[in-house]
């Protein structure tokens, strides 16, 4: 399945992508996509429904059709950092010895295709095409090899980063990671039975149509069955929680000379089998 919120900021409604393209709505089923709704008898029983009978909404999803968070009430939004192998080398950082844990704050949360406005200050406002991954079952000391069950899906995520903020001022990184409209998420969550190879899909971003990641997941460091047990060694996960999994080289930081978001760009991010989010980039405001 391919599970969507559609609609205006703060109203949106749960719905699923059919077969054609279209938006199915699934508010006779669940309230949201969202917490127990990831939980996995709840996505059992949606995948048992007849797609064909459920409402279509009208509109083309990212035209005229809205789309909002693929996952609604986000609790915790983990990062990963320098979790690429290639995208380390770029950044002269050595590969850590265990993962790098940091946060957005759910404030940043916002659609795949909202505008991201560059903070008030900012000089050094970059981009990151990231695979996250949604968390269905919590649970608390998750062992390794039974991580992907709890597993709800996965989504695109454009980790937006002020590198200014986070590398160059005291403090952890957080603070250049949280900003607002610094997390756009979708534009759906895509359970696993739909993805072929979590280890290997293509992933890139391009601004204003130069293509500047063109990458993979396969050189991730720690995969997804570590990350989700190693997070929950340190907090307990809960259904809905989104940990971004890092991203492959191409960061503006990385250019020579670095390249950083001014406002009136365009960003497209996608990831293979994931979708594809666009964002106009907003400039300021003083």
């Amino acid at each position: 399945m391919k599970l969507l919120r559609y609609g205006p900021a703060g109203q949106e409604k749960p719905g699923l992508l059919d077969a054609q393209g279209r938006v199915r709505d699934l508010s006779a089923h669940v309230d949201d996509i969202a917490g127990q709704t990831l939980l996995p008898e709840t996505m059992k029983r949606l995948a048992g429904l007849d797609v064909d009978t459920l409402p279509v909404v009208e509109g083309t999803p990212q035209q005229d059709l809205r789309l909002g968070s693929c996952v609604g009430h986000i609790g915790k939004f983990i990062c990963i950092g320098l979790n690429y192998a290639d995208h380390a080398a770029e950044t002269g950082a050595a590969i850590p010895p265990e993962p790098v844990i940091f946060n957005k704050w759910t404030s940043a949360v916002i659609g795949p295709d909202d505008d991201i406005q560059i903070p008030r200050g900012s000089t050094h406002t970059d981009w990151e095409v990231e695979l996250a991954v949604i968390i269905g079952k919590g649970g608390s000391y998750i062992a390794q090899d039974r991580a992907l069950d709890h597993v709800a899906g996965y989504c695109v995520v454009n980790d937006v980063s002020e590198r200014e903020f986070q590398l160059h001022r005291a403090g952890t990184w957080d603070k250049g990671k949280g900003c607002d409209t610094f997390g756009p998420t979708g534009p759906w969550l895509v359970t696993p039975d739909e993805v072929d190879d979590i280890d290997n899909l293509h992933m890139w971003l391009e601004v204003d149509g130069k293509r500047y990641q063109d990458g993979s997941s396969a050189t991730m460091v720690y995969k997804i069955p570590h990350l989700v047990a190693y997070c929950s060694q340190f907090m307990s996960l809960q259904p809905g929680d989104v940990i971004s999994t890092g991203t492959p080289p191409g960061v503006g930081m990385g250019q020579k000379p670095p390249v950083y978001l001014k406002g009136g760009e365009v960003l497209r991010v996608g990831i293979e089998g994931l979708g594809v989010q666009t964002q106009n980039v907003r400039a300021a405001v003083a």
